[in-house]
């Protein structure tokens, strides 16, 4: 089959240093305004990981992302977003990046174009059949993550990805592929623009429909988030005086008493 990489592609857009502000503005919002609609294409595929994602966590499983570059970051954030955002543990949801932490603020050379590395760090987690791998990669041939899909697969992990070219290497190594084909970038190859969008996109979609589905979301409500700033213990006063229909100091007293607002509104409704 062939591989086409349409993110390598020529932009639509030339001479863009001739540009005014206004029209490089534009359009990079016009091209922007082309994810979503490739998001939504590409559903039944990301609901197909889902599913499998939280039949694995409810088996006692886990969740891990591994990526290079802009892709790799995305992983790491949207896992670290987990624990404040739905309570849960550290370790639940876990990001690996080519290079280590240190590729998060500054490029590692040649860390992605290792096969085997995906593999050695994902053995420091003990990763096993329990889990689901998910490879992150716009153009979809990252070795560094096709190594780490190919080791998993042969020890009977789940694997998906996500990833901007149709037909990819990548796609091919996963058992739950997701293919989100944007177009070419405003400025030829630079997948941190549209690709890196919508694998933003992807990753809220998959994060937040699984922690819904395990229970971790009440109403519309984050009824686990963590109260690590004064913002967030506002939200969640407002959240148990809503819900219990109460003052706010007793709303208030209430969730200092028992750290959550799950906790706060069951144990005041006994």
């Amino acid at each position: 089959m062939t591989i086409k990489r349409i993110t390598e592609e020529s932009s639509y857009y030339n001479d863009l240093e001739n540009m005014s502000v206004h029209d490089l503005l534009v359009n990079m919002n016009a091209e922007d305004k082309k994810v979503p609609s490739a998001v939504e294409i590409a559903i039944p595929q990301i609901e197909a990981l889902v599913l499998k994602i939280v039949e694995k966590f409810e088996s006692g499983g886990r969740l891990f992302y591994i990526g290079a570059g802009t892709s790799g970051r995305l992983g790491v954030l949207d896992a670290s977003e987990c624990p404040p955002t739905f309570g849960v543990p550290q370790d639940w949801v876990i990001g690996l990046i080519a290079g280590g932490d240190g590729a998060l603020r500054k490029a590692v050379e040649k860390a992605e174009d290792d096969t085997e590395q995906a593999w050695k760090d994902l053995m420091k987690y003990n990763i096993n059949s329990n889990d689901v791998l998910v490879g992150i990669t716009a153009s979809g041939i990252t070795p560094y993550v096709i190594g780490g899909l190919h080791q998993a697969n042969e020890h009977g992990i789940v694997t998906g990805c996500v990833t901007c070219n149709p037909n990819s290497p990548v796609a091919a190594v996963s058992k739950y592929p997701v293919e989100v084909v944007v177009g070419p970038e405003f400025v030829t190859g630079s997948t941190r623009m549209k690709s890196g969008t919508a694998q933003k996109l992807v990753l809220n979609m998959i994060s937040t429909s699984v922690m819904v589905k395990l229970g971790r979301v009440r109403g519309n409500k984050m009824v686990d988030m963590q109260l690590t700033n004064e913002k967030l213990v506002k939200r969640g006063t407002a959240m148990i005086k809503n819900e219990l229909q109460i003052d706010e100091k007793l709303a208030y007293d209430l969730l200092m008493k028992h750290g959550s607002v799950r906790l706060a509104i069951d144990h005041y409704r006994k």
